[in-house]
């Protein structure tokens, strides 16, 4: 997996903004052909949202229309997953963290059977620590 310190460190300072809520996007990539990179290349961020300490919720509002823009001009990137702070956290996801990747895998109109998420621990200033996991059969697995 290929994640750029120049995106990791725009996600860093969207995510530290909103401190003390918990804030997130979704991922934008590509895989090599064979399948056995995945290239994380952007993020889009939602238009609409609810952020708690402890919670975030992202409404798709607008979401589908980026994501076919982006397809159009870039047939090869498309949603890879997704990612939220813990503001004041660990990097370790939540019951709901997993129940959301479950979904997302199990829903037809997203067509993906391995997203990936990031989850960053942050505080007012900086990003603490971050883990990024893929989904695979109903489990998370971190990804080292």
């Amino acid at each position: 997996m290929v994640l750029s310190d120049y995106l990791l460190q725009e996600i860093g300072v969207y995510g530290t903004k909103c401190y003390p809520k918990e804030f997130g996007g979704i991922l934008i990539g590509e895989y090599t052909e064979d399948f056995k990179t995945l290239n994380i290349r952007d993020t889009i961020l939602p238009k609409k949202y609810k952020g708690e300490s402890y919670s975030f919720e992202r409404s798709i509002t607008g979401l589908v229309e980026h994501l076919k823009k982006i397809y159009q001009l870039k047939p090869s990137q498309y949603y890879v997953g997704e990612w939220h702070t813990h503001p004041d956290g660990s990097t370790h996801y939540s019951n709901t963290d997993l129940n959301s990747m479950i979904e997302i895998a199990d829903c037809k109109t997203v067509n993906i059977q391995n997203p990936v998420l990031l989850i960053l621990s942050v505080n007012k200033s900086k990003v603490n620590d971050l883990s990024l996991y893929v989904y695979d059969n109903k489990k998370l697995l971190k990804y080292e």
